[in-house]
This record gives C-alpha cells, structure tokens and sequence, in this order.
C-alpha cells in the first residue's frame, strides 16, 4: 500500500480546531492518552507493513492515519492537547524485551511528556528485564499476549507479576480476542493471573473486546482493574465487534476505571473520532472528563 499524501497545513490546523473544539465542549484543557505507539522506526516500519498486508492478527485492511516521521507524530499529539502519552511496543519473539526497553528509556529521557513504557515476554530473563526497565524509570508496562502468543500464567512471569503488583506499577495488556482470537486471549488466561495477583494494576486495552462483559466483571471484581478505551465505538471496530449497549450503564458506574487510548499513530480514521464516539455515549461530562484526562492523572500522579 502506497503511503498517504502528506497531511497539509490546513488539514492539520482543521483537526488541531476539532479536537480543542471537543476539549471546550467537555471542559478539558488537556487530555492523557495511555495507548499510543512510539518505538524503533525499523520496528514500526514492519508493524506499518503488517497493517497494510491485513496481516492475520488484523484481518481486513486497515490504513495508518498518521504515517509521519516521529517528531511529526510528537507534534501532533501535543498539538491536540495530550500532555502525557505512552510508548506501547512489544515484543513477538525472546531477546526482543531488552532492547525495545532500553530505546524507550532513551526515548522517554529525551520526550519529558511521555509516561516511560517497557515491556516483557515469557523468557528466562523476563524478571531481570523488567527489573533493568524500572531501574531506568519505567511508569508502566505494555504485555501483548495476543501479538507474543505467550502464556500469562507461563510460571516464567510469575516473579514478574508480583514485582509490578508490589510496585504498583500499571500493566497495560491486550488481552481481549479481538480483532482475531490468540491462543491465550480472552479472561480466563488473565483472570487467573489476577487470582494470584490482586493488587496487580492491569489495565485492560480496548475495553477487553469482544469479551466486553467478562472484562467489565474483572474490573468489578478486581480493585485495581481498570480498562482503557483504545478503538472502541468506532464505526471501524463496531462493524465487527460492537460494544454490547446494554452493559453502557456498567460502563458508566465504572466512570472512575477507564482511560484514554487511541492506538496513534495506527489508526484509520481521524483522532478526533475517538473522542466524538466517547461524547456520543451521553454518559455525561463529568465521566468524559474522568476518562480523558482525571483518572490518568490519579493512575501516574500527573
């Protein structure tokens, strides 16, 4: 697939207006996006390739909206109001973890707004890993069972997932099966590692789709489980996996569990329509403004 024109000056004073137009609406002057992508370029290169070959993880054709240099996508980000983003990278092979954490600690040392992401797999070096990435001043971790294909129960991370609970360091996963099942998706696999771990700050990416329900249950079961918003209501994900209206209300009363997330830069339609679908849930301003920005700022102590 071609890569997209180059966003003109208009188009990009046009979407900074859409967004600050939402942020007037709801009465925020920022927002906090705790699922956005930054890594290696070569690494993004081949994530961007993946995408556009609808590899089978994605399964259908999914063009990336911001397929910019990363000071460009810094740029943006910033001029959209996000004070403070992540750095989701993952690894899909052993020996991969160490070096992906130690460009991100580069990378957070020289971008001061975003919160210091590392990651892990099931490998034997996996608790060393994660204790290299603290040391560093990692904020939060990005585990992708669906894209590493690893076990979370692999007794490999169970130290790992004792350390981070005792730290009270948030854990950011795509657990859920959506938009392909993985051979460990789903709440069971994750579910059983919150058995043994309570205390563990996992943060439930895109809502836990499609198992929306049983990743609601998780977070009212679990004090510290909470979701984050990456994709979901979107016409793009609806088509496929829609977000059951009926478990809106629990949603609601979970006001003070779910975060902001985006996917940026990989995502095929415009930032702001991650925010409208937010607004068009009428879940009121008072929730819009936890999700966007509040619940964030508790979660990091911003």
């Amino acid at each position: 697939m071609a890569d997209p024109l180059p966003m003109t000056a208009a188009q990009a004073t046009t979407e900074r207006a859409d967004v600050a137009a939402f942020r007037a609406e709801v009465g925020l002057d920022h927002l906090i996006d705790v699922h956005t992508h930054f890594m290696p370029q070569r690494v993004l290169d081949k994530v961007w390739a993946y995408f556009d070959s609808a590899g089978p993880l994605v399964g259908k054709v999914w063009p990336i909206a911001y397929r910019q240099e990363e000071q460009e996508r810094l740029d943006v980000l910033r001029g959209f109001g996000v004070r403070a983003f992540t750095a989701m990278l993952y690894p899909h092979k052993p020996a991969m973890a160490r070096w992906l954490n130690d460009w991100a600690a580069d990378f957070a040392a020289r971008t001061p707004d975003c919160l210091h992401t590392a990651t892990f797999y099931a490998e034997p070096c996996a608790l060393d890993d994660v204790r290299r990435a603290l040391d560093q001043g990692a904020r939060v971790f990005k585990c992708h069972l669906q894209v590493g294909g690893f076990d979370p129960n692999d007794p490999l991370l169970d130290e790992v997932w004792a350390l981070l609970a005792e730290r009270g360091i948030p854990v950011v996963s795509h657990c859920g099966s959506g938009p392909i099942p993985g051979r460990h998706t789903g709440p069971g696999p994750i579910g059983a590692v919150l058995g043994r771990h309570p205390a563990l700050r996992l943060v439930v990416a895109h809502l836990g789709g499609p198992e929306y329900a049983e990743f609601l249950d998780l977070a009212e079961r679990y004090e510290h489980v909470m979701l984050d918003t990456t994709m979901s209501f979107t016409p793009f994900v609806e088509a496929d996996m829609p977000f059951p209206r009926a478990e809106l209300p629990r949603l609601a009363d979970l006001g003070e569990k779910v975060l902001l997330g985006t996917d940026f830069p990989n995502i095929p339609y415009p930032y702001v329509d991650a925010l409208r679908v937010l607004r068009d849930l009428d879940l009121g301003d008072d929730w819009l403004r936890a999700v966007c920005h509040d619940n964030a700022a508790r979660l990091f102590g911003l």
